[in-house]
């Protein structure tokens, strides 16, 4: 048994500070590495003068959103040459902060489910190959906030991760999409295990601290410690009130302030 590796995802936590300070509030309350889902508005040289920067690992990105603000265009035909172009942009990102996953946005067709399957296979093809050494990560969104998107539900997911047929390109399981679309988490992570690339939670409902929702994450917790489970699990979720009084469900991890 190990303990687990948590990420604070600083794009969804501590927002009741400006972002340049939520690097240095993770590092109070415990955490060695973060998520940063959209660092796109800020310059490269803004980041690293934020204070705590360099004593943290920059874990996973986003693709950049759309520029109609959709949630990617991945698997949207006609904007291939968008997906791409972004794409490097993103890789500016990861490259510069060192970040090694991140979650590549299929976006929302609107007809024709096949041929944007295709194009998405052969996009996130496209990317794995031009980045061999990072992992990209595709997640089933659920169709509650998410409607429309290509895939909502784990096996679809990854059976399209099996026809792309990359090793670098893996599933980003989250226990909020998937307990709102199919529950039964430790089940469907067993079955999945070889696909998984990482992992999130948040509450459900709510998508708040942990203890306020229905999902039993310490018992998932140590199910995955029982895995030999070594990556990271994010905290991808927002504060009911101030991040720190949120966090006595990390005490037992040696999370949350003194």
């Amino acid at each position: 048994m190990h303990m687990p590796l948590f990420a604070a995802n600083i794009t969804t936590m501590f927002q009741e500070l400006p972002m340049s300070e939520r690097v240095q509030a993770a590092r109070r309350c415990g955490f060695a590495a973060v998520e940063f889902l959209l660092p796109y508005e800020w310059s490269l040289e803004e980041i690293y003068a934020w204070p705590e920067v360099e004593s943290v690992d920059f874990i996973l990105m986003n693709t950049l959103p759309g520029i109609d603000g959709s949630p990617g265009c991945a698997a949207i035909p006609a904007r291939i040459n968008e997906f791409r172009t972004s794409f490097k942009e993103t890789l500016r990102y990861m490259n510069g902060l060192d970040i090694g996953m991140v979650h590549l946005m299929a976006g929302k067709p609107s007809e024709n489910l096949p041929e944007a399957e295709s194009c998405f296979v052969e996009n996130v093809r496209w990317a794995a190959d031009l980045v061999p050494d990072k992992i990209i990560l595709l997640e089933a969104l659920n169709t509650f906030d998410m409607p429309d998107y290509l895939y909502s539900m784990t096996d679809h997911t990854v059976s399209l991760i099996e026809r792309i047929s990359r090793p670098n390109v893996k599933l980003q399981f989250d226990f909020y999409h998937q307990q709102l679309m199919e529950g039964n988490l430790s089940k469907t992570l067993e079955k999945h295990w070889k696909h998984i690339g990482h992992i999130q939670f948040s509450s459900v409902p709510g998508r708040n601290e942990p203890q306020y929702g229905e999902v039993n994450v310490e018992f998932l917790f140590d199910w995955l410690d029982e895995q030999n489970y070594h990556g990271w699990i994010g905290c991808e979720y927002k504060a009911r009130k101030l991040t720190p009084e949120g966090l006595t469900w990390g005490r037992r991890w040696g999370l949350g302030l003194e």
